[in-house]
């Protein structure tokens, strides 16, 4: 006998870890790689440039900020197309759009050209990593939708070591347009893969009655116990959901509130995380410190933060947004300390992993929770505002840590500014606590025909 109604958060929250969970994290984790080697590849490539081009060290930063500015556009714009028109396919279809604007890099002949393609492939590559990050909360069971996120998210840091390790085995023969080769195949592959391995949004589809056998087909590949007949509705309890997407919804009731805090959390996260990232090396190389050591400390400040995101992911399913402010408590010292003149090298290095844990892991605690406050309808849209404006704290940190530097600022003193915006970020986290939770009680409250659509055949 097929059930009357189908409730799939019951049927998401109520499924064990399967297979089918493992390769969703692993099809994310591959697209994430896609950005880690992206943020590196033009860094790499800079030498052949200035080589080949003459270029200019101006010249060559507006190379290397030209793809992190485009981050602006693509999370909102991709973000409005997702909730519209479906998770899946404008994943594909931003997969496919870097992968072709990174192979187009290749053959630029000018700074100009080169510039205009690393926009389109950064509006591409930008906007399609909170649509992933929305598809893989929205098929995570509660208990473990901050662990798989965490888990995907690994993948940016992987991906982050690959450009260095293709410059020195290939570079040398091929030049820097090796870098752009693989970067722009290795996305149109995995573009490939994706689209016939990742299913669409569960939630998504529950929302849009016409694809009712594509829902079907896939509550039966995650329970195959379920018993679905013509008459069967489905509806998403624990949230207020519309029959049409809203621009505006982000700012409506309690989400007026929260949204911009997780905003300003976002931006100040990403402005110090690349203040620290791109300038700490010239900092340390003043401050007397070896170029092996510089490189040792930066190493270990990528790293650091993958095993922050390893080793809350876990707390951020049981206890929420808690461990965010704490990580913002820790950071401010530890950013602090590392400007102190004298200290050992191992210490200063210890410094600078601790900073890279602490940073890392507060964006990780971002990402994983953003998601969680906002319904199926708006939160592809929702978690590209916050990418967006993240990505704009992500433009200004080195120009803040340019301005310091410029100035000759002794390195203690540079820590010192990178650190002031903690404190706001450490306000900001403390306000978001309550009232993260009491979005999850206000949804986990709401009556399933009040919050959800249902879809008769």
């Amino acid at each position: 006998m097929s059930e009357a109604t189908v409730d799939i958060t019951a049927v998401l929250d109520g499924q064990k870890i399967t297979g089918f969970n493992v390769r969703l994290v692993i099809l994310a984790f591959l697209v994430m790689m896609t950005d880690g080697y992206d943020l590196g590849a033009a860094a790499f490539a800079g030498p052949g440039l200035i080589k080949e081009w003459g270029l200019r060290g101006p010249e060559l930063g507006i190379l290397l900020s030209s793809s992190l500015a485009a981050g602006f556009f693509g999370p909102p714009i991709l973000g409005y197309l997702a909730d519209r028109f479906g998770r899946k396919r404008v994943i594909v279809a931003g997969a496919f759009a870097f992968g072709l604007f990174s192979l187009a890099a290749v053959a630029t002949t000018s700074l100009n050209q080169l510039v205009f393609t690393r926009i389109l492939a950064g509006i591409a590559l930008a906007g399609t990593l909170p649509i992933m990050v929305s598809l893989i909360n929205e098929f995570a069971p509660k208990q473990a939708r901050a662990t798989m996120v965490v888990l995907m998210f690994t993948g940016v840091t992987f991906g982050g070591g690959l450009p260095g390790l293709i410059a020195a085995k290939f570079m040398a023969v091929h030049g820097w347009r090796i870098l752009f080769w693989v970067g722009g195949l290795a996305p149109l592959a995995i573009a490939a893969v994706i689209l016939f391995a990742l299913p669409e949004s569960v939630k998504y589809l529950t929302l849009h009655p016409a694809r009712r056998g594509e829902l079907v087909a896939l509550l039966k590949r995650i329970d195959g116990m379920l018993q679905i007949g013509p008459d069967t509705r489905f509806v998403i309890s624990g949230e207020q959901n519309r029959p049409r997407f809203s621009v505006g919804a982000l700012l409506k009731g309690p989400l007026a509130v929260l949204t911009p805090l997780y905003w300003v959390s976002n931006l100040v996260c990403l402005m110090v995380f690349y203040f620290i990232n791109q300038w700490m090396p010239t900092v340390l190389s003043s401050s007397g410190v070896t170029v092996e050591q510089a490189a040792i400390a930066t190493t270990l400040f990528q790293f650091g933060g993958t095993l922050a995101g390893l080793l809350s992911m876990r707390f951020l399913d049981k206890v929420g947004f808690l461990p965010v402010p704490i990580l913002f408590a820790c950071a401010i010292p530890i950013v602090i300390a590392i400007g102190i003149p004298g200290l050992p090298s191992a210490a200063l290095i210890a410094l600078v992993a601790s900073a890279g844990f602490c940073l890392l892991g507060l964006q990780f605690g971002n990402i994983a929770t953003e998601a969680n406050i906002y319904p199926t309808y708006i939160r592809a849209w929702g978690i590209g505002s916050n990418f967006a404006v993240a990505r704009i704290g992500g433009a200004l940190g080195p120009l803040l840590g340019g301005m310091a530097f410029g100035a000759h600022l002794p390195a203690q003193q540079i820590f010192a500014i990178a650190a002031a915006p903690l404190v706001v970020g450490l306000i900001v986290a403390l306000l978001i606590v309550p009232r993260y939770r009491a979005q999850l009680q206000r949804q986990q409250s709401g009556a399933a025909d009040r919050s959800s659509v249902g879809a008769r055949a």
